[in-house]
Formats: C-alpha cells, sequence, structure tokens
C-alpha cells in the first residue's frame, strides 16, 4: 500500500483521522517486519507499539511526506535494533538435527508452514537464514517484504540509505549467500550423509561460522552426492509462498479508535491516549507476534542507525602520530535529558571512578560505557592509566564533526588497560557507529570477540593501539559508508578464535574512500595480519609489518583450527570484488600463508617496495590480478613470486639476477620485533635492509 502523501501532510499537520488511517493501514507492514526480525520473542508488541509512537513524535519534523513508508521502517528497524541490544539468544548449534530441537512454538510453526505448502522447506529456510552475517539479514527482511508487495525496490533502498542499483547488488550477493547455505545444510542432513562431508567437517564445532560456510561449500559445490542432496526451491519461491500473516483485529482495532476520542495535544494526551490503546495486549494480538515471527523463524535483523549526512573529510587532521600524538576530536548526538558538569569540558575515566559522578577529574566516571554515552561534539574523554574489568559491550553512536571532533585517549604518559573477559561472550566489546572521532593510546586484550567494531564509520582516527590476545579480529572497520579512517602506529597480535578466523586489522564487507594505514604491526594472529575480504573500495596501506600469521601458538584443543596465517590479504569474497588497493614500503615475513596476496582480486592493485621473506608459501601470490609491481623484495619463500601474465613489472629482486640472503644486512627479526621507539613509531632496525641495491625492499630504517 503506498501512502497517501495528501494524508500524510493532513496527519503531519494535526489531523488526527489521517494519523489514524496512517498507523492502522501501516501497521500489518510494521508487524511483519517486527515479527520475523524480532524470531517471535514476547517484545515484538512492544518493538510494534515504540514503533509507532515514535512516529506519532516524529510526524512534524517529517520533511518528505512521500517518504514516509520508507521512513515508518527505517523507525522500525531502529527500535529492533535497540530492543536486541538487551537480548542475548545464543548462536544455533547446527550440527544437531533442527527436528531434534526443542522448540515451544513447534506446532504452531508447523501448521503455519503447512498452510504455506513449504513443509519440506521449513528447516532449510529457517536454519539457513542463521548462517547470514548481519548485513545479509538486514536485507533479507526488507526483500522479502518487497517480494510480497510490502516495500518497493526504492523504499528498500532509502532503508538502507543507498541507492536502487547498489540495492539490487546487496540483495543479489545475499541471495547467493543464502543459497550457498541452505545447500549446505540439506546436504548435511541427507540421509545417508556424504562420507567426504563428514571429513570436511572434522573439527567443526557446529556454530554458524563464516569460515566454515566457506569450507563447505569447498566440497558441496563440487561434489555430485550432496548437490543431489541440496536440491531446493529457489529462494524467492521459498519465501513468497510462506505469505503475509494478518495482524490480529485487537489493535488495529484499537489504533482506528484514536480517530474518533477527543485527544488532547500531542506532547501529552495524544501520546498517552494512543499508549493506552497500544499497551493493551489482547491475546489475538500476543499471538500475531508470534504468528509473524513463526512463519519464517529468521533470526534477528539489524539495521545501523542512519549515516551522519555531513561530507567526509578527506583526511582528517592528526598532528603528529603515536600514543601521544594530537588528533582532532568527534561525534553529534541528540543531547541528554541531563549534562553531567563535565561536559563543559574534558571527561574523565578512571579504574577506581563511579559512574555516578561527573565525570571530572575529581570524580571520574568508572566504565567506558558511562563515558561515551554523554560525549558531545568537541569534547575529549580522558582514560587514566591502571586496568579495567568491564562486564559490558561498549556502543559509541554520537557522532562529532569536522570542527569537533571527539577524542577518546589515554591520559598523558600513562598506559590504560581494557582486559574484556568478563564481557558477555556473544558481544563485541566495542561497536563504533560514529563519525569524526580519534581514538588514541588504548589497550584492549582478552575481549571475547572482536575486541572493536567501526560500523560505517566516517573520519575517525585509530592511534597508538595495542589489541591483543582477543578472541576474535583486533580491530574491524566494516560495511557500507567506511570512509576517510586512518589507522595509525598501532599493533595488532596474538589475537585468535576456536575458527581460526582471527585477524590483525581487517576492512571487511563494505566499501568506502580515503581509509588509510600506516606505521602498524600485525603479527602472531590465529588467521590473517591485514585482511581486506570483501572491501570493494580502494584501501592504502604504508609503512606496515605482517609476521609470523597463522601459528599455532595456544596448543589448546578448543583452538582447533588454525586460520590462512597471510601477512597481507588484499581481497576475498565469493566472487572477491576488484579493487586496486594500494601496498608501499612494508613487509610480510615468517608467516605461515603468503606474504602479500591478492586472495582473488583481480583489479589493478599497485605494490612498490615492499618486502617478502622466509613466508612459508609464496612471497607475492597474485594469479589473477593485473596488478602493478615496482622495486619489490623477496627472499627466501616458497616461491618468490607468482604473478599472472598480465601483471606488470618493474625493478624487483625476481626480475633481476645476484639476489641472495647474502645481500641483507639483518637475517635477524628481533630488533623489529621489539617495542617501539619513545614516539610511537615502528622500531629502528637493519631487519630485512639490503647492501645491493636501497631502492629496492621496504626502507625497513626510517628517520
Amino acid at each position: 500500500m503506498l501512502a497517501d502523501t495528501t494524508q500524510v501532510v493532513a496527519a503531519r499537520d494535526g489531523d488526527r483521522q489521517a494519523l489514524a488511517e496512517l498507523l492502522t493501514g501501516h501497521l500489518p507492514l510494521v508487524y511483519n517486519i517486527v515479527g520475523r526480525a524480532l524470531d517471535g520473542h514476547p517484545d515484538v508488541d512492544d518493538v510494534v507499539q515504540e514503533t509507532m509512537l515514535r512516529a506519532v513524535q516524529g510526524m512534524p519534523g517529517l520533511r518528505e511526506p512521500e517518504s514516509f513508508r520508507s521512513w515508518l521502517v527505517a523507525i522500525a528497524v531502529r527500535q529492533i535494533r535497540e530492543r536486541e541490544r538487551t537480548r542475548r539468544a545464543p548462536r544455533l548449534d547446527v550440527w544437531q538435527e533442527a527436528d531434534d530441537q526443542p522448540d515451544p512454538e513447534a506446532d504452531f510453526v508447523d501448521d503455519a508452514i503447512t498452510r504455506a505448502r513449504l513443509a519440506g522447506q521449513r528447516n532449510a529456510v529457517r536454519e539457513a537464514t542463521r548462517w547470514l552475517d548481519g548485513e545479509d539479514r538486514r536485507i533479507l527482511t526488507l526483500w522479502w517484504q518487497e517480494l510480497l508487495g510490502g516495500l518497493s525496490r526504492a523504499e528498500v533502498a532509502a532503508t538502507l540509505g543507498i541507492t536502487v542499483a547498489h540495492t539490487g547488488v546487496r540483495i543479489q550477493r545475499m541471495r547467493a549467500h543464502l543459497d550457498r547455505a541452505r545447500l549446505i545444510l540439506a546436504a548435511w542432513r541427507a540421509t545417508p550423509r556424504c562420507a567426504g562431508l563428514q571429513s570436511a567437517a572434522r573439527g567443526w564445532d557446529g556454530k554458524a561460522d563464516s569460515r566454515w560456510v566457506k569450507r563447505l561449500h569447498r566440497h558441496v559445490r563440487d561434489c555430485p552426492q550432496c548437490i543431489v542432496a541440496g536440491r531446493l526451491a529457489p529462494d524467492d519461491v521459498a519465501l513468497a509462498q510462506i505469505g503475509l500473516l494478518p495482524v490480529a483485529g485487537g489493535l488495529a482495532a484499537v489504533i482506528a479508535q484514536a480517530s474518533s476520542g477527543h485527544l488532547a495535544p500531542v506532547s501529552t494526551g495524544l501520546l498517552g491516549k494512543l499508549w493506552d490503546l497500544l499497551t493493551a495486549k489482547p491475546a489475538a494480538t500476543i499471538t500475531a507476534g508470534a504468528t509473524a515471527a513463526a512463519a519464517i523463524a529468521a533470526t534477528v535483523v539489524l539495521l545501523p542507525p542512519p549515516t551522519p549526512q555531513d561530507p567526509p573529510t578527506a583526511d582528517p587532521p592528526v598532528v603528529g602520530s603515536g600514543p601521544t600524538a594530537s588528533a582532532a576530536p568527534s561525534s553529534p548526538a541528540p543531547s541528554p535529558t541531563s549534562t553531567p558538569r563535565a561536559a563543559t569540558g574534558q571527561i574523565y575515566l578512571a579504574p577506581g571512578g563511579d559512574d555516578s559522578g561527573d565525570g571530572t577529574q575529581a570524580r571520574p566516571y568508572a566504565t567506558l560505557a558511562k563515558a561515551v554515552s554523554v560525549v558531545r561534539p568537541g569534547q575529549t574523554i580522558v582514560v587514566r592509566g591502571g586496568t579495567y574489568h568491564p562486564t559490558e559491550s561498549v556502543e559509541i553512536t554520537t557522532n562529532g564533526t569536522a570542527q569537533k571532533r571527539i577524542t577518546l585517549t589515554n591520559a598523558a604518559g600513562e598506559r590504560p588497560v581494557f582486559d574484556a573477559t568478563a564481557v558477555p561472550h556473544t558481544d563485541w566489546f566495542v561497536t563504533q557507529r560514529a563519525a569524526y572521532w580519534t581514538v588514541r593510546g588504548l589497550e584492549i586484550r582478552n575481549a571475547p570477540t572482536h575486541a572493536y567494531v567501526c560500523v560505517g564509520c566516517r573520519s575517525t582516527v585509530f592511534s597508538g593501539l595495542s589489541f591483543h590476545d582477543n578472541k576474535g579480529t583486533g580491530l574491524m572497520l566494516r560495511d557500507n559508508g567506511t570512509t576517510g579512517n586512518q589507522v595509525l602506529d598501532s599493533d595488532f597480535y596474538r589475537n585468535h578464535d576456536a575458527g581460526g578466523a582471527a585477524d590483525g586489522l581487517a576492512f571487511k564487507y563494505g566499501s568506502g574512500t580515503g581509509n588509510t594505514v600506516r606505521g602498524c604491526r600485525f603479527f602472531s594472529n590465529v588467521d590473517d595480519g591485514f585482511d581486506l575480504h570483501e572491501f570493494s573500495s580502494p584501501v592504502t596501506v604504508d609503512r606496515s609489518w605482517a609476521y609470523a600469521n597463522g601459528q599455532d601458538l595456544w596448543h589448546d584443543a578448543s583452538q582447533a583450527v588454525i586460520g590462512s596465517g597471510n601477512g597481507f590479504r588484499l581481497g576475498g569474497g565469493d566472487p572477491a570484488p576488484a579493487v586496486a588497493h594500494v601496498v608501499t614500503n612494508s613487509a610480510a615475513w615468517d608467516n605461515v600463508g603468503y606474504g602479500f596476496t591478492e586472495s582473488a582480486n583481480r583489479g589493478a592493485l599497485r605494490l612498490s617496495n615492499n618486502t617478502a621473506y622466509r613466508n612459508a608459501k609464496d612471497g607475492f601470490a597474485f594469479f589473477y590480478s593485473s596488478a602493478q609491481f615496482s622495486h619489490n623484495l623477496a627472499l627466501a619463500n616458497n616461491r618468490d613470486a607468482v604473478l599472472a601474465d598480465s601483471a606488470v613489472e618493474n625493478g624487483n629482486s625476481w626480475n633481476q639476477s645476484g639476489w641472495t640472503t647474502s645481500t641483507l644486512r639483518q637475517s635477524d627479526p628481533r630488533t623489529a620485533q621489539g617495542p617501539r621507539r619513545s614516539d610511537g613509531r615502528l622500531p629502528a632496525t637493519d631487519f630485512l635492509t639490503n647492501t645491493r641495491d636501497p631502492a629496492i625492499g621496504a626502507p625497513m630504517r626510517t628517520s
């Protein structure tokens, strides 16, 4: 149903009848989106009610009446996200047959799917959605509404904040991932099960993990037995036949009644009346919430908050570098109902602080979560030295501006350490969804998953960091809108997980221009040192070192899988996007995998003045791309350079004769792997410098 623009304008201008009709007419759309996203949780009704109330509150400020429906959907998904932050659903163990899973709503689910003539597809659809990552699950829920006519493609695009063409690409990619997951799960549940698939799954803990999806799919796609077992109906048929389920008449009726009462002004009586109406929960209403979710039983679908619209600066201002460098502040957000005294100056955080304090130096806060919740554009959060033991994850959502950045920094001469051991095991420790921040001088260790994830961040500077021994990637920047960020003079090391997927630093699953990495080290991570998997915009890496990645340092039975162990992984995906990443003046040594690899990225990469030394696989592995190689050095690798015929080569060591390890001034890496200099820069070292031609290879010793 398309919203009548005239009706929207009337509702925005205070027409109660028009408002009630809009709410009633769009209730099924909101109910289906929320119900499926929350997977039958009792909170479905509350989230629908809160969505409607926020729509009423926001109506006077709606600038584009023709976008009412996508605006309302965006409100719904933000409320889903807020509710999901308090829900900690356990991950699905897909080793176990779905029919063996206890399901309190099994009778109802079976009945709903039978009516939709999809009994044979119930488990395939339900379980496959749980193998999708967060981005794909978001797309799936909105695409399902498009299939059923609830949203147009343009409205899906508007909700996501991207173009219609890009939305089509995202949907196509999601469908490929969904089909892949359904194929794997159907083959796994076949009787008899393929012996080859059973062998490929040796060591798998049964969790829906992206690395295992890839490994199992490599077997299934090439196995005739698994392909036959995994034949399924097309995903659009399976989803569309589920159909829209009606909202119980009780809730729709009471919303409609709002038009007939004598309602007071919006600020009090109208919202109060709507609250009373919407929170009247007849049994039929609760059933409708469960029905909507149970029909598809999809996993949680979250959308990030809207990306700030002010244009990014191409190069955020930084004065110096390293843990004591000065960089501009960051982020805006709505003003709180009350502002602490510290909001007029610096905000302080200390291990002995108290969140009931005011954040001043005399009465500092105790938790990072509190500090980031009250900070405002132009302010600095000063973190005193010592060890913090957080028990909750941290969300950074306040945006700075180009003129008023937000800074999160160590106190001068002090080193704060966040030991995230006690954070819930399903949570990323820090999730940032904000622009114009500077984060520097912090150490994070023992996070239960990823230590720090920046989702669609813009113009953020990370400097002088040490993220190590986490059960996931040290620092990950991901999703579309990842633009104009800098990662400087930081170390990411010994990050490891049971699935062998933890990297040091990664840009993944998105796009955004102007991202730079400089002066960083990535070492002893269970998977890759630096990873650009499915990041479709160029990233520039300069004067950074990756070493000893992919080694088994833990010898732990729970650490069953060791990752690829590449130094610099400059691509990846299914298919990998073609991107012209740039790597200069960098070095990779003693990695279990490749030193530098395209990972199926067929873009025009550029690598100059880099060194690959003593890597277990190839020093430079670029099998498909038309990459350009200039003045690189490769010695003592399994093979020094394996390049596509279309590669462009100029002045590299493998293009010349006479290059041997004897030309190296120093082959012992200890000085390069030692402490950084006092200003935070990489240590001075003669390691990998050569006596033959200093213009070839990485300039390890810098002034």
